[in-house]
């Protein structure tokens, strides 16, 4: 029974929130010009098409089990050919932005929910309420983890398109590596007693939960 609550209150809000994620990024996409998640059946709602084994499942799993003070996940990204969009330096900053946006919509939406929870039985009331916390904070911190300035994070795309030449051009030749780079950022801070992404995480993602709730007469 614990398992199952604990799959309602947590795995559902990520598994919601990565999968609009990836599915914004599809949509902006095709509105600025490439249609190619599209083609690939990628642009679906359906959380099936999107679920990465290590990113949607074991690196959550990892970080709740260690007890990391910040909680990030992926879905597959959702293939986008930026050469196809009709402006692919403005239109690439959009269709980024997209996802991290969407998240913080969901968030808010979330937030307007509870003040639904009195039409609902007491028992059912708590359970509801855990998980639209649980889907505020990770709308938000999957938000701001994600703009991040480190490719391929959606922060290092818009930063690339957005910041001169000069900059730009060496940041974007981080891509290979930026996997690689978060999860050392992650997890060995971590374990050394010091986490900079914790910091450089959660500080924001108070502020932004704090002026949630405030738009959404929560505080």
């Amino acid at each position: 029974m614990k398992v199952l609550i604990n799959i309602l209150v947590i795995g559902l809000p990520i598994l919601f929130a990565i999968t609009l994620h990836e599915a914004a990024h599809g949509y902006a996409a095709l509105r600025y010009g490439d249609d190619t998640a599209k083609r690939m059946g990628r642009l679906s709602l359906n959380p099936l098409r999107h679920i990465d084994p290590l990113g949607t499942v074991l690196i959550p799993g990892l970080l709740l089990l260690t007890g990391s003070p910040i909680l990030f996940g992926y879905a597959k990204p959702v293939p986008v050919n930026f050469s196809r969009l009709n402006n692919p330096r403005r239109d690439s900053v959009i269709v980024a932005a997209a996802g991290p946006a969407t998240n913080i919509l969901l968030a808010y939406l979330s937030a307007l929910l509870f003040h639904f929870l009195v039409f609902f039985p007491i028992g059912a009331q708590t359970l509801l309420q855990e998980m639209l916390s649980t889907s505020v904070l990770i709308n938000v911190m999957l938000a701001v983890f994600n703009m991040i300035p480190i490719p391929p994070l959606d922060g290092g795309r818009v930063a690339v398109g957005l910041l001169p030449d000069v900059v730009a051009v060496p940041l974007a030749r981080v891509e290979p590596f930026g996997f690689f780079i978060i999860l050392g950022l992650l997890f060995i801070p971590y374990m050394l007693g010091f986490s900079f992404i914790a910091w450089l995480v959660l500080y924001p993602v108070r502020i932004i939960i704090d002026f949630i709730s405030l738009l959404a007469g929560l505080s």
